[in-house]
């Protein structure tokens, strides 16, 4: 019986205490009517309304800022016109595993991003294409399975 009685008085806190949380409830038991106070709101920085991928190729971006140090290094020679550590730094990419999007011929140079360790040129590359150095960028750390365009 003691048992029953605990469960009884703890349901009688219960219904009390929620009758006290609730402003209506307070306001209609005591007859006065019960402010709210309205604590100031943190803005929330709201998120980029860029895209996640690029709607031309359809493949994932990536900032500048988030590429290897070697990448960054990488592009600043392409801005620059050079100079370049290996002999193939911006020869036409042919686009044979067809990730990129589709362009004419020569449209496509490539250029090595150096991947510390390695002896030769490693797998890491930056493929840009257009009028403009840099206008249309790709980065590929798995030697062309795979790219990121780099957000202009």
């Amino acid at each position: 019986m003691n048992v029953r009685r605990w469960w009884v008085g703890l349901g009688v806190v219960l219904t009390a205490g929620l009758s006290a949380c609730s402003p209506q409830d307070g306001a209609a038991q005591t007859g006065q009517a019960q402010t709210t106070q309205q604590t100031p709101t943190k803005s929330t920085p709201t998120r980029s309304t860029q895209p996640r991928t690029d709607p031309k190729s359809g493949l994932p971006f990536i900032a500048a800022v988030q590429l290897p140090r070697e990448g960054q290094q990488t592009l600043r020679l392409i801005a620059a016109g050079g100079p370049f550590a290996y002999a193939k730094d911006g020869v036409s990419f042919g686009n044979r595993e067809k990730v990129l999007p589709q362009q004419p011929r020569n449209y496509y140079r490539e250029y090595t991003v150096k991947t510390p360790g390695e002896g030769d040129r490693g797998a890491r590359r930056i493929v840009c294409g257009g009028a403009q150095a840099g206008a249309e960028c790709y980065y590929t750390a798995d030697h062309y399975a795979s790219f990121q365009r780099i957000r202009p």
